[in-house]
């Protein structure tokens, strides 16, 4: 917290949540705890091939259209806050074994840059976790950074991976 007097700054303490309470100030801590423990949207993943069917050494894929900020109010200390969480990174799990973390959202075919070929046939159970960042304001003040990043869990889905075999067909007859 800073220190003014006669409206010039001459410090800065650091205070306990109850000390900051007795005083009334809101601490980036109280805004962090809330930050956490809000319930922030989880990421829809979707898949092409589309029906959760893909294909042994094809390339599947995956992509979100979570990219946009949501912002909630919270009231501390009987103040209005308002914290954004703006999806900055995402964490595609592909499997037990595979996952990337990026900033893109990824996209469908073909332009999609978030893809995995899968060299087994079976099941696969991929998720998309979303890393956020955060700021926050009171009373419609300036924006402030939060330090710290969320990362929301996604939901795992069921893929199944087929192996496909090619087959020449003759063409019909005229």
């Amino acid at each position: 917290m800073d220190l003014y007097r006669d409206g010039i700054r001459y410090g800065q303490t650091c205070l306990s949540d109850t000390q900051a309470d007795n005083l009334g100030a809101i601490t980036p801590g109280m805004v962090l705890r809330q930050f956490k423990s809000i319930s922030w949207p989880p990421s829809p993943l979707s898949i092409q091939p589309p029906g959760l069917k893909t294909a042994v050494n094809l390339p599947t894929y995956f992509y979100t259209d979570n990219t946009r900020p949501s912002t909630q109010t919270v009231r501390i200390l009987g103040q209005a806050v308002e914290i954004e969480a703006t999806p900055a990174s995402y964490v595609y799990r592909f499997d037990d074994a595979d996952a990337v973390q990026t900033q893109s959202p990824g996209g469908p075919y073909p332009r999609g840059d978030v893809t995995h070929s899968y060299l087994y046939e079976g099941t696969a159970n991929p998720a998309l976790d979303t890393v956020y960042t955060g700021r926050y304001r009171v009373n419609n003040g300036p924006w402030i950074d939060i330090p710290e990043t969320l990362t929301v869990t996604g939901t795992p889905v069921a893929l199944t991976i087929v192996e496909v075999q090619p087959t020449l067909v003759a063409p019909a007859a005229p």
